[in-house]
Parts: structure tokens; sequence; C-alpha cells
């Protein structure tokens, strides 16, 4: 019996090799029909022997390409037509556009190996890819996702390309940025005042630079790198100089897992992460002694690595003078990463000593991933190139909410029916370039998704850009979300949970509803509504932000908050190398309140204890008094840790550090390492946070309990409090898509707005 089947399929179903893949499963089954590319995804009619079409039906999900992902399959009986074929038919246009773009990807093994053949007409080609593999998102103007709408479409294809292109058996078939060396981009060198250097090819000559210990920006899928022979330790300290990058470590690109494997401590998760289709930068722990110039990841046990993802990476190590590049952003710290040649010049110019350019056009900026592995799964810590636009996906479908995120690690979100579209990093708001990477990602996410929001959220906190910006659009319903709500929000809708569960939300710092500088925060939330139960002790931040940026000053608070003027009797080290005068006047600004807001925060705890056991009293990047406090972790006394009290205070509890404080005194007094210091607060940390969990579960009767907030990437806190917890019979529940800091913020406000408005 002969029947007709009409399948309406949804995903990331464009641009992935997924006409092709229908064309053959459907001639393998002898059946005939069609498919085309809509604005929704693919439709596709097929006709045959009934056996015949249901063994389609099965295999299609099953066997689709690597790089496509269905989010929804329906299928209708249709009246049979005879066709005599099956057929890749045109794309449809003018229908509501809702189709999933791939994320750019890491070029495939089958396009490798093109590469290094001679014999091939591609042998070399810096921009050769296929269905399986290569640019998507940083490409695309407009959807559907066809080269007429991306920056593809300035390079019209030769005889041979168009060939692959038309062919629904070739690996190219409908590929967009097809090309070769005969119609494609190419790439040129330039001096540092864009001159083109004549050097026969340029990609043997940049990597004689390199190799010379010049600093080389070589552009990219998603921006410009700046890249330097991370064995070189003079360059590496000229590009940190440069570059005004004190001691924020660099990530380092290696050219195989081999290589990565001398340098630092791999497993299979890890392996995998690296080797996936997002090829991410991976933070994992340095072998020792260490094998890079030490400027690479000063003061700092992790070390930032990923594969080549591009041909042109591929090509830079082809001839083995390098073993290891620094790569890092493009650009001069805290501002956009560069995409265009002439703007790189432009901004770049005392950075970099040349630049390594092609004129295939970046239409949307992606910075690198950043993941990590804990608990035997990778975690995001930067999501972006290789990982959007691809979504999110809820448990149910939602209003459709435009999110703006926060002023830190910004992300911007939209959420369209059941599915929550987190951008790519945009980065610290803090100057007008970044200001204009928000407000074209906004636009630009706009356009691209075809979504229109009538409900606008954003940060309480008024000073930051986003919340400025939100206040003054109109014709959006606003929504003022609370930072730490938004953190447990946002893990909520990762692990689609619904009702009220406890929240821990500790970072650095939020906008507290009393007005604080919230961050060490036990919440009882819905995604509509939070109670906070319990929080840090309150502490002033004397100087406000320069507490950030000095530790020492926060521990100088904490210590005159549980000694007062007794401090000055404290026999310990850090007293007696404090400079008495500008001490003086620090005690005076917290005793009068000047310029020193109260906080509950994790993350300034965490400093203070960094700064007086003498790890870090000044900072040069965000958390790293934090991070060298982790790094220096010596695990190898006891387990247990520095006790804390817990107050009751109204309806609230305080977790009160002052016994910490006494004990940690002690252990200085007596001259104990500092690494077992830091093993004994962690682990004192972790045990108060699962005393805190006991009574919030012994008032309300909730069991689940999310993790959220930039202290979770402290590996060692996350992963001991969730083995606590778990161990007292919590469920536990943490980020792995969406990272725990402040770049996944945006999408629990995003929630938190369409669920008050909902109902």
């Amino acid at each position: 019996m002969v029947c007709r089947k009409a399948v309406e399929i949804s995903g990331i179903v464009q641009g992935v090799g997924f006409r092709p893949f229908i064309y053959r499963l459907a001639t393998e089954n002898n059946l005939t029909g069609f498919i085309t590319n809509t604005a929704a995804g693919v439709s596709i009619e097929v006709e045959g022997v009934a056996d015949a079409v249901a063994s389609f039906l099965s295999r299609l999900p099953k066997e689709v390409p690597p790089l496509a992902h269905i989010t929804s399959l329906v299928v209708a009986d249709r009246p049979s037509v005879a066709d005599t074929e099956f057929r890749i038919l045109p794309s449809r246009v003018g229908e509501e556009r809702t189709v999933l773009i791939s994320p750019d990807v890491a070029l495939c093994h089958d396009c490798l190996a093109e590469l290094f053949n001679p014999r091939d007409r591609r042998f070399r080609y810096p921009f050769i890819n296929c269905t399986n593999c290569g640019p998507r998102y940083t490409i695309v103007r407009d959807i559907p996702y066809d080269r007429a709408k991306t920056s593809m479409a300035a390079f019209p294809m030769c005889p041979d390309c168009q060939r692959e292109y038309d062919d629904p058996r070739d690996r190219r078939f409908h590929a967009q940025p097809n090309a070769c060396w005969n119609c494609g981009p190419h790439v040129e060198l330039w001096d540092r005042v864009g001159r083109r250097i004549d050097a026969g090819d340029p990609i043997p000559k940049t990597v004689e630079l390199l190799a010379a210990g010049q600093i080389v920006a070589v552009k990219g899928l998603g921006g410009f790198h700046l890249a330097v022979d991370a064995m070189n330790e003079p360059a590496v300290a000229l590009l940190r100089e440069r570059k005004r990058r004190v001691e924020k470590p660099f990530a380092i690109m290696a050219p195989t897992l081999a290589r990565l494997d001398e340098l630092c401590q791999l497993d299979e998760v890890s392996r995998g992460l690296l080797q996936s289709p997002a090829h991410p930068i991976l933070l994992l722990k340095k072998k020792q002694p260490e094998r890079l110039a030490p400027f690479v990841a000063p003061f700092n046990r992790d070390l930032g690595v990923f594969l080549p993802y591009t041909p042109l990476h591929h090509l830079l190590f082809a001839d083995e003078r390098l073993s290891a590049v620094v790569m890092t952003s493009g650009n001069i710290s805290e501002e956009p990463i560069a995409i265009d040649n002439a703007e790189a010049v432009e901004r770049l110019h005392e950075l970099a000593d040349y630049f390594l350019v092609h004129n295939r056009e970046i239409l949307l900026r992606a910075d690198d991933s950043v993941m990590r592995v804990a608990g035997g799964r990778g975690r995001q810590v930067r999501r972006s190139r290789g990982y959007v636009p691809a979504p999110i996906f809820l448990k149910e479908e939602v209003l459709p909410v435009l999110a703006v995120g926060g002023e830190l690690k910004n992300t911007i979100c939209i959420t369209r029916g059941r599915e929550a579209f987190l951008s790519q990093h945009i980065g610290d708001l803090e100057n007008l370039e970044s200001y204009k990477f928000f407000t074209s990602t906004v636009a630009g996410f706009k356009r691209i998704l075809q979504v229109e929001p009538k409900i606008l959220a954003y940060d309480l906190h008024p000073d930051y850009f986003c919340t400025r910006w939100a206040l003054e659009q109109t014709g959006m319903e606003r929504v003022g979300v609370q930072h730490h709500h938004a953190h447990i929000a946002s893990c909520m809708a990762e692990n689609h949970l619904e009702g009220r569960v406890i929240g821990f939300a500790l970072d650095g710092t939020g906008y507290g509803t009393d007005g604080h500088v919230w961050g060490g925060e036990v919440l009882v939330c819905d995604h509509g509504e939070f109670e906070r139960v319990a929080h840090l002790d309150y502490v002033p931040m004397p100087g406000g932000s320069a507490a950030i940026l000095e530790p020492r000053r926060m521990a100088i608070s904490y210590l005159f908050r549980h000694f007062g003027r007794d401090l000055w009797k404290l026999e310990i080290p850090f007293v007696r190398a404090l400079d008495r005068r500008r001490t003086e006047n620090l005690l005076k600004l917290i005793e009068s309140g000047v310029n020193s807001p109260l906080t509950s925060s994790a993350g300034r705890l965490f400093d203070a204890v960094s700064a007086l056991i003498g790890i870090r009293e000044n900072v040069n990047y965000e958390a790293q008094a934090a991070i060298e406090l982790e790094a220096a972790i010596d695990e190898s006394g006891q387990d247990t840790g520095y006790p804390f009290a817990i107050r009751e205070a109204g309806d609230e509890w305080i977790i009160d550090s002052h016994p910490l404080f006494e004990a940690l005194v002690q252990d200085m007094r007596e001259s104990v390492a500092t690494g077992i210091i830091s093993h004994k607060f962690h682990m004192g940390f972790v045990d108060v946070m699962g005393r805190a969990a006991d009574l919030v579960r012994g008032r309300t009767g909730l069991d689940r309990i999310c993790l959220s907030g930039g202290s979770f990437q402290n590996c060692f806190l996350s992963q001991h409090l969730q083995q606590r917890l778990e161990q007292q019979g919590f469920q536990v529940f943490t980020h792995a898509e969406v990272p725990c800091g402040d770049g996944g913020i945006s999408l629990g406000q995003a929630l938190v707005a369409a669920h008050r408005l909902a109902i």
C-alpha cells in the first residue's frame, strides 16, 4: 500500500547538511516527494510503500547530521500525488521566521584531511568548509539562512563550487560559506599601519614572525586574536604590557591533544569538550613543572587551553615551529573584540606588530567560549562562539521577553515560545564601545529571531548602563528583577524546575532590595517571587568599589567589625604590615559610614580572607583574590573547617563570621600554613551553608536547592557544597548550559518577568 506523509521539522536544521541527509534517506527507501527550507525549519513530504515510509520516519530522528538539533517533528497524512522523484525545492519565504541558526563550528575531519591533501583543489585553502563545519552565526545578516543573506554573498561561486553546492549527494550541498582558491575570501599580511606586505603565502611568513617574538593580530571566526609564541617569555611580557593586562591569565592554543597533555591534566570529559564542534577554551589544571612562559598564567593553577578550530589556525601550526600560541581577545582590556580590518588596525596598532587579515566580513562578533569541568560535567564560564545562538529549551512556553542582563559579563536574552536565546558574551558595560556592542546585539537578536518583545526585564541597580537603557525604552512593559533572584531563576530554568526552591546565590555584587550590596544570600523563591531567608552578616566596604580592587580593605573591615580597635593588638603579619595612618583613615570611613556601603557578599568575604593570610591584598582582575585563595588549598590535612555562627534576626538568619575570624587569627598566630588555612576556610563555609539549608528546610519543608552566582566558579566550593547537601538529603541543581555567574542572569530575568506578567 502506498501512502504519503508530510513532516514539519523545527530546530537547527538549516546550514547543517539536513536537506542532503533527507535526500539520501528518502532515496535509500525508494521514496518520492520533496524537502524545502522554511522560515520555521524544513518541510518534507514523502510518498512510497507504507513500510518504506515508516522506515524513513523511524530513522530520521536517529540519524540526523551531527550539527542538527530537532526541537519539533510533526507528521500528517497527505493524499498521494504520484511524484516521480525526490526533490530539494527552493527555500520558502514570507512566513513566520522561527528557524534556528547553527552556531559557528570547528573544522571537521573531512575538511581537515582535504586541507593537507596536495591532490585536493582546496589544498592549504584557509577557508575550507562544508555543511558539517565552518562559520554560521557570525556571517548572518538575516534569515532564512541562505548565502545571499550572509557575508559570503560578496563571493560568487566558481563553476566547481557551484556544482558541489547544487548536488544533494555532495558534502557541500547548500553549504553557504562554500568557496575555494578561485572564488572565495583570501588572506593578507599587513604591517601595523595597514599596509599589505608582499610575502607570497602570508601564513608561513606569519609563523616566522611569531617564532621571532612578534605580536600578530589574527582575524578568526568571531573577531581578532592577539597571538604570540607562548614559549617566548619576553614576547608574552610585552603583550601584557601593551594590552594593559597585568596578571589575568592568557588562553593558549596548541596544535594537538598530545601537546595539551604535556601542559595540563586531561580526562575523558575534558578531551571530549576540547574536540567538540564548539572547540571552547577549557580551564584545566597545569602540570608541573610549567612548560610555558611564566607570564602566560601567573599565580594561577589553571591554564585556559583550546585546539585550532579554523583552517587558518591549522595552517599556522602546520610547519611545527610553534608548539603553543597565546590567543587572547583582540582588544584593549574591557573593550569589545575587534572584528573589522580597518577597525582592528585603528584600535590595535599599538598592541600588534602585524595583522593577518582576510576579506570575509564578520557581521556578528563572538568571543571564544570558556568552560571548565566540575563534578564530571562541562560547565559554561563564558557562553559565546560555538554555542550561540543555540537556545536553552524551557519546560513550557513563556511570553516573549527581552532581558538585558547586568553590568558585568553582560549578555541579553530573548524568549520565544519554549526557547530562550542568550546572546554571545558582550562583556562589562564600562565604556562607549561596549555599550554600542550591547545595543547592536539587542537589535541584531530581535532581527534574526523575528521577535518584538512586549516585556523588558532589567536589573534593579539604578546606575547600570543596561538598566538606564531599559528605563528609556517605550512600547514595552518593564519589569525590574532583583539580581540574586535572577541567578536562582536562571538555574531553575536550565533545570526545568517549577514551584518553590531554596536558592544559594553567592557572588561579588548585586543590588539588594534594602539598598545594600548583596552577595551571600539564601532565598526561597519560585519564578515569580522571592523571599530572603538568610544571608552573610553585613560589613562595610570602605571606599566603596575601591574595596573590590583592594581586598586588604575588606580584611581591615572584617577585623574592625570583630575586634574593634583591638585589631592593632593582633600579633599577625597582616596587622604588623599595615600603614597606621592610612588604616586609621579607612577606619574613620567605616565608623562614619561615608562611602562605605554595607555588603553581605560572599565574594568580599573570600577577598578578605585572601588578603588577611597574605595571598592577595590588591587585584588586577575580577575575583583574582578568591581564585588564588582556592588555588592555595592544601587538602592534606584534616577536613574540619573554621566555625561560623548562625543567629536569628526577625524572620531571617544571619550567618555570622565572628567565630571564623577568631579561629583564623589564632591559626595565623601559630603560623599555620596558608594552604591549610585556605582549606579550613572553604570547609567551614561549606559547613555553615549546609547548616543554613537545614534550618530553611525545617521552616519551609523544601528539599530542592539551586546553586548560582559567580562564587560557584570555585570548583572546590561547588563540588564540596553539592556533596554536603546531597548527603543531607537535598536535591541539588547547578548550572552547565548557562554560566553560573552574571553571564547567565539575563535568562533568569526573562523567566521572572514572563511569570510575573502571566499571572
